[in-house]
């Protein structure tokens, strides 16, 4: 029992010590390629036994001709574990350099391929994660492509509807500097109208650089939506009877909200402004509240004959304003945009679509607490 244990202390001190070699090995060469680790780790096992074994015959525990024998299998061992190790690492590293060839491709703008054949539980898993993270790019790279042309085609709107009342002021001041107008009065009203309609347009600009930039403070307070909806008819009343649209308020239940009651008054002021303008003459505009298993609904119905179904998931973007709306009174199709960023800052969504005669859109917040 004694020689035993003298063994195994031998035997464990010998492969300890390379052992901790290889670690240090290990150590040293951890920037290099996983080939020369996988053959640093074969090895380690052979030298460990061979060591073991140098230590037990140091200790003559072991006759000359059986140290012979024992380090001949030990030898034979070693070619056979540093082939498969190499030959190992080498399929490893091979697999790893299709992916990093295909991870360069969508790099680069391109799409996601994995490589084909097997590949170790870790690479498939890799594969699969580069697999989600190419679309997603793909996704992010076709928003901002969406967002960039939306971005141009409102400079290019912008820069139409400014122009236009820019060039009618300068018109009209140069009739009133010369003394040439007819009617001094009407031109000085005009001026004014287009004064307030070019601080309307600088004023949603604004509002919608807040939006975007994430800067937009809200001061929420307890409010009841049947209020909330009487001043909004109230304000946009002028322009109905402008019009000759019939502003409807219906289903309108005293539920309590808590929101930013101007910008909350601003949404409902752009979805009855859109209505009307889009609404035909004898035509109805209403505007419901009522709660919902998903929250607080408020939505605006007009009569404008519908939206193109291509068109509805653009109707909040920026810029947008339809085929047919390309001149004020129009506006610059800021007034949606507005709604959406003012309506997601309160948790909430809005969303559009097509009814019978016209389209719905409706705003979800969520229930007052």
């Amino acid at each position: 029992m004694h020689a035993m244990l003298l063994i195994a202390l031998y035997a464990f001190a010998g492969a300890a010590a390379t052992g901790l070699a290889g670690a240090c090995v290990l150590r040293l060469i951890r920037r290099r390629s996983l080939t020369a680790s996988l053959a640093v780790v074969a090895a380690v096992g052979v030298v460990a036994m061979l060591a073991g074994t140098l230590a037990v015959a140091w200790a003559m525990f072991l006759s000359p001709h059986d140290l012979s024998v024992v380090t001949t299998v030990v030898a034979m061992a070693a070619v056979v574990s540093l082939a498969t190790a190499l030959m190992m690492g080498r399929w490893v590293v091979a697999r790893s350099r299709e992916l990093t060839d295909a991870a360069r491709s969508f790099g680069d703008g391109g799409a996601f391929a994995a490589p084909n054949g097997p590949a170790t539980a870790e690479l498939e898993s890799l594969s699969r994660e580069l697999a989600a993270t190419s679309a997603r790019l793909a996704d992010s790279r076709e928003r901002e492509r969406a967002l960039e042309a939306s971005r141009r085609e409102l400079v290019a709107w912008i820069s139409h509807d400014l122009r236009t009342p820019l060039a009618g002021l300068r018109a009209m001041a140069e009739a009133l500097e010369d003394g040439v107008a007819a009617d001094p009065d009407r031109y000085l009203k005009q001026i004014r109208a287009e004064v307030e309609r070019l601080n309307d347009m600088v004023g949603d600009l604004f509002e919608l650089s807040r939006i975007h930039a994430g800067t937009l403070s809200l001061s929420l307070a307890r409010i009841s939506l049947y209020d909330l909806v009487g001043d909004a008819l109230a304000g946009a009343d002028p322009l109905a009877r402008e019009h000759g649209v019939r502003l409807v308020g219906e289903r309108v239940e005293p539920v309590p909200v808590e929101v930013d009651g101007r910008e909350m008054s601003r949404v409902l002021g752009n979805l009855l402004v859109n209505a009307i303008r889009r609404t035909p003459a004898d035509g109805t505009v209403a505007i419901a509240a009522e709660r919902t298993d998903e929250g607080v609904v408020l939505s605006v119905t007009d009569g404008c004959g519908g939206i193109p179904e291509e068109d509805l998931p653009r109707v909040f973007d920026t810029g947008w304003r339809g085929t047919d709306a390309r001149t004020p009174p129009a506006g610059a199709g800021l007034g949606l945009a507005i709604v959406r960023g003012i309506v997601e800052a309160h948790r909430g969504r809005a969303a559009v679509r097509n009814i019978p005669g016209g389209c719905r859109f409706e705003v979800t917040l969520p229930t007052a607490r």
